[in-house]
């Protein structure tokens, strides 16, 4: 039976089902004990879990995540909160040179399960550091499964199965979604990982979120939402779009999408990370190298500009919306 929750109660729920499931999961970061973290994910857990297994840290990114390593070495199964995207930089080498080479160094003898809570992306009026949108550099690095849930329902479910997966997962928790609500079933079986880490791998699947006809719109974590309400203003035009949630970036549904792109002929993907050097430019390469003969336009991007990102007033003209998305589309179809 579903029940309606709001995103973070969502992912709050997943944690709760994965530390009831398995002594060895641990939860970690700064604030996440007694406060519940800044938004409240953890909120409870400590209290129901104890200190040991919910664990407030010094603020030290490095540190929490090289210790998460060092328990994941040793049977654990650490999952960290990094309180805000711009935090997480401190902890980029310990990422990027440990974490993600450690089991293949090793030939596989090796594993080190941790899962890394990004709050990630804009759109909640934030100062500087706190808006940021960091998923290229972390897909950009082999060893990394990098992934960013869209819905109450794939959070639940995504934290679950990240928390499950052999190899360390980096989660995208798009925040200005915290407080959107959908439903939810709390009794979905944890989906785990295929044993060779291919195609039975939940955390690299897509999802089509909305059927249509006409032209692709490719989207993951904070911009679904954005690609949906373009789909809707399309469809009052008499445009049928069908709506792609990439769901991981790494790795990349990318059959899914060729999938789509064939069918429709046209392909717009939609972003709040800056277009230059961003998965979108990726995925328009795959979509052109396996799409060619299919293709009615260019595949275009919209996402955030190559600049840092903004004072908070002016966030939303940074910020890709609907009506960006709507332009891209008519200069698709003006092909």
């Amino acid at each position: 039976m579903s029940e309606n929750l709001t995103f973070a109660k969502a992912l709050n729920e997943g944690l709760r089902s994965s530390l009831e499931a398995d002594d060895k999961v641990l939860i970690m970061g700064e604030d996440v004990g007694r406060l519940g973290g800044v938004f409240r994910i953890t909120d409870g857990l400590q209290k129901d879990f104890g200190e040991h297994r919910v664990v407030d840290t010094p603020l030290a990114e490095s540190g929490i995540v090289g210790t998460a390593i060092g328990l994941a070495m040793r049977g654990y199964r650490p999952v960290c909160e990094i309180q805000f995207d711009g935090f997480v930089f401190p902890a980029f080498d310990q990422i990027t040179t440990q974490l993600a080479k450690m089991r293949y160094r090793s030939a596989g003898r090796l594993e080190v399960p941790v899962v890394i809570r990004i709050p990630y992306g804009g759109g909640i009026g934030a100062v500087e550091h706190h808006s940021e949108s960091p998923e290229a550099l972390f897909a950009h690095t082999p060893g990394l499964r990098v992934v960013s849930p869209a819905t109450p329902q794939d959070a639940y479910d995504m934290i679950r199965s990240s928390i499950t997966s052999p190899d360390p997962v980096i989660f995208l928790e798009p925040k200005g979604r915290y407080w959107s609500k959908g439903a939810v079933d709390l009794g979905s079986p944890v989906a785990t990982s295929g044993a060779d880490g291919g195609t039975a791998d939940p955390l690299g699947q897509a999802r089509i979120a909305r059927a249509g006809t006409d032209v692709t719109l490719v989207a993951y974590g904070p911009t679904v939402a954005t690609a949906l309400a373009a789909a809707d203003a399309l469809a009052a035009e008499g445009t049928s779009a069908e709506v792609v949630d990439l769901r991981s970036l790494s790795p990349m549904d990318v059959p899914a999408v060729v999938d789509s792109v064939r069918r429709t002929g046209r392909c717009v993907v939609v972003h709040e990370a800056p277009t230059f050097f961003g998965a979108g430019a990726e995925l328009a390469a795959r979509v052109t190298e396996e799409c060619f003969y299919s293709l009615e336009a260019p595949v275009l991007r919209v996402g955030g500009f190559h600049t840092p990102y903004p004072v908070a007033k002016i966030e939303h003209d940074y910020l890709p919306s609907t009506d960006r998305v709507l332009d891209a589309v008519d200069r698709a179809l003006a092909h």
